[in-house]
């Protein structure tokens, strides 16, 4: 099973070889678009670049929900920008145990364009500075532009005409309170696509925003002959995905427009309730 997960120890450590890895940070607020950004300039790992999540990870929000996948083109464009090749392990991070927005990043990255040496930092940068590791202020070199043209993989993903379908079994990275209706902070509507089971994000997470061991996870993730993810807007649906793979079993497809995109159609049905 490829490794997805690397520990600030052994990041520190490959940082300070000869061939460190490219580092991502991926920290986002779903409120506020220019956070990730201001996060990243008071205080980062040494070297390590912004990617955004509102203009890099994904396209403006409109008919396919608040974070529509970005072109194929764009994305290139966006890892040529940042250096990323096959050659260069690339390590993502956030501040949320991967919730916003490093599992996007890696299932992006890893998933869809094929890098096959992506990790998330476990724990995320808390973990990196509970070690005792510093952070940096300062910008990073410029990045050396690559020229790296990966080859798609769309079958990671599912549009709402094969949700429509039910062919397969959807599981909900929302929180419980968001799944049943009983609120919707973000979204006009409450509730969820019908059939679909509740599995939050957060649970994946053990005290300290760490994964949860691999076995835990492997009895606990909803198990189906066909999977696919969703949330309130394909970012945290990326979450699970990573847990799968953490724990060793198929990886589920992104319903990528998520609850965002569905609510869109009056007359496609939603579902309150445990």
């Amino acid at each position: 099973m490829q490794e997805v997960l690397i520990d600030s120890s052994t990041l520190a450590a490959a940082m300070a070889s000869t061939q460190p890895p490219l580092v991502l940070d991926c920290r986002a607020r779903l409120e506020d678009a220019e956070a990730g950004r201001a996060l990243w300039q008071a205080g980062h790992l040494p070297n390590s670049l912004h990617i955004d999540m509102d203009r890099d990870l994904s396209a403006p929000p409109g008919e396919g929900g608040r974070h529509p996948l970005p072109s194929a083109g764009a994305f290139t464009a966006t890892l040529q920008r940042l250096g990323v090749s096959p050659a260069r392990r690339v390590v993502v991070l956030d501040d949320r145990g991967g919730q916003l927005a490093a599992a996007r990043a890696w299932w992006m990255i890893a998933r869809w364009a094929g890098h096959t040496d992506v990790r998330v930092l476990n724990g995320g940068l808390p973990a990196w500075t509970a070690a005792g590791y510093s952070l940096s202020g300062a910008e990073p070199p410029t990045a050396a532009a690559s020229d790296w043209q990966p080859r798609y993989d769309d079958t990671a993903w599912i549009g709402v005409e094969a949700v429509t379908a039910g062919d397969t079994q959807l599981v909900d990275a929302r929180a419980a309170s968001r799944f049943r209706g009983d609120e919707e902070p973000i979204d006009p509507i409450a509730g969820h696509i019908p059939g679909a089971v509740c599995r939050p994000a957060s649970a994946n997470l053990a005290a300290g925003g760490r994964f949860k061991p691999a076995s835990q996870l492997a009895e606990e993730l909803p198990r189906a002959d066909a999977i696919s993810v969703y949330c309130g807007s394909g970012v945290s649906a990326c979450h699970n995905i990573l847990a799968y793979a953490i724990a060793g079993l198929a990886l589920p497809r992104l319903y990528v427009g998520s609850w965002s995109e569905w609510i869109r159609d009056p007359t496609r049905p939603v579902a309150t309730g445990g």
